[in-house]
């Protein structure tokens, strides 16, 4: 790979992972806080920032808020990038967007006006009263994984820092910046912005009984659990495959398939390849595989 890989983190980071987590409703069936998460936090909201929040999608303006996140570095608390978004001109704004090719609102005051009152509405009733560990437990995350880069090969750490996730070269692309996350897992937010790909990944944190084999461990389990994900899994063992060959020789519905993949994905025993936010195909990683062994048994003698 010629890119390089950075990891880092700030406590505006999860802010959006938390604020993306909860707009993105069809995930709400997939992720690991599940439909009760989303239905204890919209008791926490006021109706109007509920009703807002409602009509709102994961689409180019939410992207737009990504990636004036990832400019103002210096902002590091919630807080701070909502002062630094609300006191840009209109000026300001296009001028940040005209640098970048995707598309950008006509309306650049009045998409400033929605996003700063959802984003300080969403800080106040939701963000600010978060589990101070979790933020902690992502901060050491990240200085663990700077300490692996210093000790073994890029391409080894995005695997098991992503547990599959795999990005090709792009002209263009010089960084992939890993942030790791705890309200989407096990799925990725993945956003490219001119020489920067973003990656959020799952930072395995589960708050709850420390007694159960790991939230993570079981997925795997659970996921072999289904014969047509085992078919999958025999057919990504010829060699890589594209979604739509997977389609074809399941021989199921796009939708159905997608889950299947989905859920092979969440537990890490396939490879998604990427070519910029675009999965292109999988392929079978197979030491997840060799470690369910290892792992159930190492629970089994704590």
């Amino acid at each position: 790979m010629s890119y390089r890989i950075e990891v880092g983190f700030t406590p505006v980071s999860e802010f959006m992972a938390s604020l993306h987590t909860y707009i993105c409703r069809k995930s709400h069936k997939k992720i690991d806080l599940s439909i009760a998460w989303a239905q204890e936090t919209e008791g926490q909201l006021t109706p109007e920032l509920a009703a807002v929040l409602q009509n709102m999608n994961v689409d180019d303006d939410w992207k737009w808020m990504y990636l004036l996140v990832c400019l103002q570095v210096e902002a590091e608390e919630p807080e701070d990038f909502i002062e630094w978004f609300s006191q840009r001109t209109v000026p300001d704004l296009h001028d940040i967007f005209s640098r970048y090719s995707f598309p950008y609102t006509d309306d650049i005051a009045a998409f400033q006006t929605k996003m700063t009152y959802v984003l300080t509405g969403w800080n106040e009733q939701y963000f600010r009263l978060l589990d101070p560990a979790i933020l902690q437990h992502l901060r050491q995350e990240v200085l663990n994984r700077k300490e692996q880069l210093n000790q073994s090969p890029q391409k080894e750490v995005l695997d098991d820092a992503t547990n599959g996730l795999m990005f090709r070269d792009m002209k263009g692309m010089d960084r992939l910046l890993l942030v790791p996350q705890f309200h989407f897992q096990p799925l990725n937010v993945i956003l490219h912005f001119g020489d920067t790909l973003l990656c959020h990944y799952s930072s395995r944190l589960y708050m709850g009984d420390h007694e159960y084999i790991p939230t993570h461990h079981l997925r795997v389990i659970r996921s072999l659990g289904e014969k047509n994900r085992l078919k999958i899994m025999r057919f990504l063992h010829q060699g890589p495959r594209s979604f739509i060959e997977i389609v074809r020789h399941l021989k199921l519905s796009k939708g159905i398939t997608h889950d299947h993949l989905s859920k092979l994905r969440g537990a890490g025993l396939v490879y998604a390849h990427f070519e910029g936010e675009s999965l292109v195909e999988y392929s079978l990683r197979l030491h997840a595989l060799e470690q369910i062994l290892p792992n159930v048994m190492n629970y089994l003698e704590q």
